[in-house]
């Protein structure tokens, strides 16, 4: 399979899409086919070789929509943390009222070639690298070789691997940066207080802090 470049990606947008996308792996797979479209959750790795991006999961091989994935074109949704914003949080609400709610959120979408894997050496490095991901943060991580082998062997008998050579990347981070600088930060207070979007506060966070 020919490398995918990237070359025409501004980096900074590529770096915003690969944090997003480590950070939110579970995407929705977006297919065609000739009943029509369809959507489903699955968890990716990213994997970038030879200036290219790859991204690698593994399926249940009796799932409905294989044959929609082989050797075709597809879009992958990635959705960073996102959250409702109330006008009362604008002090501008106070000020003239000329004020309405929106929602921010932040979001990936790669398109690409799909091809199914039938290969027990390379499902094998996917599941590790996704085990690996997801586990890496916590005091006491699971391994894949944790398990018993034969059960491990008789579930890797069901499933098959999906690598989408990725051809377009778009991003939009919608996160209120047009707004005045008393707006952001009553956003900020304002989920901050909830409490309930410790991503989102992060992310708004950050934001701050690269603005001074």
């Amino acid at each position: 399979m020919q490398t995918p470049l990237l070359e025409q990606v501004e980096p900074r947008l590529r770096e915003q899409a690969r944090e997003l996308i480590c950070a939110h792996p579970l995407a929705t797979l977006i297919t065609t086919s000739e009943i029509g479209i369809a959507a489903d959750c699955v968890p990716f790795v990213l994997v970038e070789e030879q200036g290219g991006w790859w991204l690698r999961a593994h399926l249940a091989r009796n799932h409905p929509r294989l044959r929609c994935m082989t050797d075709k074109p597809v879009l992958v949704v990635f959705q960073g943390a996102n959250g409702y914003v109330t006008p009362t949080w604008y002090p501008g609400k106070h000020e003239h009222g000329r004020v309405v709610p929106t929602w921010l959120y932040s979001m990936v979408q790669l398109g690409g070639q799909a091809r199914l894997v039938d290969d027990p050496a390379w499902l094998a490095a996917q599941l590790m690298a996704l085990t690996e991901l997801q586990e890496r943060e916590l005091p006491q991580p699971w391994r894949v070789e944790d398990a018993p082998a034969d059960y491990l062997a008789a579930l890797k008998r069901g499933i098959i691997g999906l690598e989408i050579a990725v051809t377009s990347l778009e991003g939009r981070w919608k996160l209120g940066q047009q707004r005045s600088v008393a707006d952001r930060l009553g956003v900020l207070q304002g989920f901050t207080r909830e409490g309930d979007n410790p991503l989102l506060v992060a992310q708004l966070t950050a934001l701050e802090q690269a603005r001074q």
